[in-house]
């Protein structure tokens, strides 16, 4: 395998370049970006690629359209809003191939933009086909991936067009990412404390395994909490639960007190005798959870318990809320936790996109450290994993 090469490195005058974008924005019922952050984020590489002379394709995907143009999932509203940012005009291209995008590109002089329709409304993108990249490859001179989010992914556009253009690289976002992962992972500043939450332990046993030979400390919160402690033989009512990995989680505690890495669980959590905004609520003890009610939220003393290690800590990864943060009556914990990290002045990484929603719904994204745009990439490289993204650059 070869070494990752970044956009820098190129030379991109006169150049027409293709940039793989991550512009999977959430979006309303009424097609509005509810969330500009991923396109934000573009903007050092695609500013560079403008003020070096070379003219800009960029590809995405957005939602899931299941391989078939669906007006739902178009891509004018970012292509709109990459304009307003960017403050030059961005050609669309109703298409992603075929003449249209052909004629387009050919056109296309320094310094223009052309953003083409959604990769998705062709199944040939997520089935990584040969034939479907070389149509995307043929569009430019050299290829940039700068979406971090899809890079666990073997896709056309991420994978197999690596194969058909002979300049390739990673993109500055790209760059971000890697680097500030390593720093985390490679050589952190210590403690290394990670925060681990979200609905199920299924999603985050590899994660967990892995983090466990890094880390110093695991916080964990959220629904997966619940399966922790029903094996540490807590009553959890009609929390949700995962029976078939409660040996697995007995396991992963042991491991964790053998090697003198500190597992924290919640000590109290908020309570309802159902998942809705309108439910009453209370707080408990984790052992006093009424039999017909279901924990939602971490307690206020978790949250201390949680915030004296956090306060220690020099190097913090979270992924995962500690909560159904969504609904009011159970956004307490997660938020305080965003607030005791921004107070720790620890490098904070965090991944996931609930865990990025609930840093801006705070109000507080400027005060973290890094902020992954990427999800189940995040995920996979917390894993220990090699992202097909990155290992297709490095062949190039």
């Amino acid at each position: 395998m070869g070494r990752l090469k970044y956009i820098d490195e190129l030379d991109l005058k006169d150049k027409k370049v293709f940039v793989r974008v991550d512009y999977n924005c959430p979006m309303d019922s009424a097609g509005n970006i509810t969330n500009d952050f991923r396109i934000q984020e573009s903007l050092p590489t695609l500013n560079y690629v403008l003020e070096k002379g070379g003219a800009l394709i960029l590809a995405s995907h957005l939602g899931k359209p299941k391989g078939k143009p669906d007006k739902k999932y178009s891509l004018l509203p970012e292509a709109k809003r990459l304009s307003e940012l960017i403050r030059r005009e961005v050609l669309f291209a109703s298409d992603c191939i075929g003449q249209e995008a052909q004629e387009k590109a050919k056109a296309l002089k320094p310094g223009q933009v052309l953003m083409l329709e959604n990769l998705r409304f062709y199944q040939e993108e997520e089935k990584n086909d040969d034939a479907f990249a070389l149509k995307l490859a043929n569009l430019a001179d050299c290829y940039i991936n700068d979406a971090f989010g899809v890079s666990h992914r073997a896709h056309a556009s991420v994978d197999a067009i690596t194969r058909h253009v002979s300049a390739c690289a990673a993109g500055f976002l790209m760059k971000k990412e890697i680097t500030y992962f390593e720093k985390a992972m490679k050589a952190p500043a210590r403690p290394l404390v990670a925060i681990v939450g979200g609905a199920k332990v299924s999603g985050k046993l590899q994660v967990l395994e892995n983090l466990l030979k890094k880390v110093d400390s695991i916080l964990i919160g959220g629904g997966m909490a619940f399966t922790f402690l029903k094996a540490q033989g807590v009553e959890i009512g009609k929390s949700l639960v995962e029976d078939d990995l409660i040996p697995t989680a007995k396991r992963t505690l042991d491991f964790a007190r053998e090697k003198g890495i500190n597992i924290l669980l919640p000590i109290d959590c908020v309570v309802a005798d159902k998942m809705d905004a309108s439910a009453q609520t209370r707080t408990v003890d984790i052992n006093n959870i009424p039999k017909e009610y279901l924990g939602l939220d971490i307690g206020e003393k978790t949250v201390a318990l949680f915030g004296e290690t956090i306060k220690n800590a020099k190097t913090i990864i979270w992924n995962g809320p500690m909560g159904v943060f969504e609904m009011k009556p159970f956004s307490y914990g997660t938020l305080a936790i965003i607030d005791k990290i921004v107070k720790s002045h620890a490098i904070s990484i965090v991944g996931g996109g609930d865990t990025d929603t609930a840093v801006h719904q705070a109000g507080k994204e400027k005060e973290i450290t890094f902020i992954s745009t990427g999800g189940g990439a995040f995920l996979e490289l917390l894993e220990g994993k090699e992202l097909p993204g990155i290992k297709s650059l490095e062949r190039c």
